[in-house]
């Protein structure tokens, strides 16, 4: 009975991290590599156990700013970015959020292999890591704190 419990306790504790460090739901801020100022806000959500992501909101000084990616190619290039799906039928594995072909990049039109996952210490900052072949690159965004 007792090696019963316990190991119900070690599962739930287990699954409760894992769910936890899944929480990537919800509103990022996108920070920009070079000027450390925010971008976008990007909404992520779940459909069918997958992750997708898409653009909700664009910061830039001109109000009338509403830009086309020019970059992108096939069906998206030259659609209007905001409200422009960027995430696209991420799986959970291994503690993250992954895909191949998962992410895009509408300032350069590139399309990444991507692993998303929550901060291990602060659940408030998401990591993003994009891939080409062995190269990547991680960004951290901020979770936007509904007032």
């Amino acid at each position: 009975m007792k090696k019963t419990v316990l190991l119900l306790i070690i599962t739930l504790f287990a699954f409760s991290f894992s769910m936890a460090n899944s929480n990537v739901t919800g509103k990022w801020r996108t920070i920009d590599d070079n000027t450390g100022e925010v971008k976008s806000i990007v909404e992520i959500t779940k459909k069918d156990g997958k992750l997708y992501g898409k653009i909700i909101q664009l910061f830039n000084e001109d109000p009338n700013y509403d830009p086309l990616c020019t970059e992108c190619k096939g069906k998206l290039k030259n659609k209007k970015i905001l409200g422009m799906q960027i995430i696209k039928g991420l799986e959970f594995k291994d503690d993250r959020w992954v895909g191949d072909d998962g992410i895009l990049d509408p300032d350069n039109g590139k399309i990444y292999d991507v692993k998303i996952w929550v901060d291990e210490e602060n659940d408030n900052k998401l990591n993003v890591r994009g891939y080409i072949a062995f190269l990547y690159r991680t960004q951290t965004w901020v979770r936007e704190i509904e007032k």
